[in-house]
């Protein structure tokens, strides 16, 4: 009887053990169980260089939604940034999308500024106002040769 407790509480940890080990592996895999309903928008930008799919889109600091894919449009040679956001924020048709960096030399994400307007973008509509990132090796080179002039 003394094995059979043994047995039955090493079980239980090792049942708790594995769920904790499944939700971590959902919250750092950015996994959704249950699927929010989201909407969707496209921007167009110069160069989005350091933006990857996944990454996070936010507005005022807080996080509404996450990069769906990244394309080239071949006409323009422009790329195309899609934006999967969270459908209870309405974006004005005037907003700013930027493409910035987290801290000093970490990922890169999209900032949305709203905008005034009275007018919301539907879904599946483009941002008009796009800001791309700042390179900083261009930055660095820029300075330092026109800093011999």
């Amino acid at each position: 009887m003394g094995n059979f407790k043994l047995e039955l509480s090493v079980g239980f940890f090792m049942l708790i053990g594995l769920s904790a080990l499944a939700y971590i592996a959902i919250r750092l895999g950015d996994f959704e169980i249950l699927e929010t309903e989201r909407y969707h928008l496209d921007a167009r930008f110069v160069s989005s260089s350091g933006l990857k799919p996944g990454a996070f889109v936010e507005i005022g600091g807080v996080r509404i939604g996450k990069v769906s894919d990244i394309e080239l449009d071949r006409e323009s040679y422009e790329s195309v940034v899609h934006l999967e956001l969270e459908d209870d924020v309405a974006l004005q048709d005037d907003a700013i999308a930027s493409i910035r960096t987290e801290g000093i030399i970490g990922d890169k994400f999209v900032k949305i500024t709203p905008g005034g307007s009275e007018i919301m973008l539907p879904t599946g509509a483009e941002i008009l106002e796009t800001e791309s990132s700042i390179s900083l090796e261009e930055l660095i080179s820029k300075y330092i040769f026109e800093s011999d002039d």
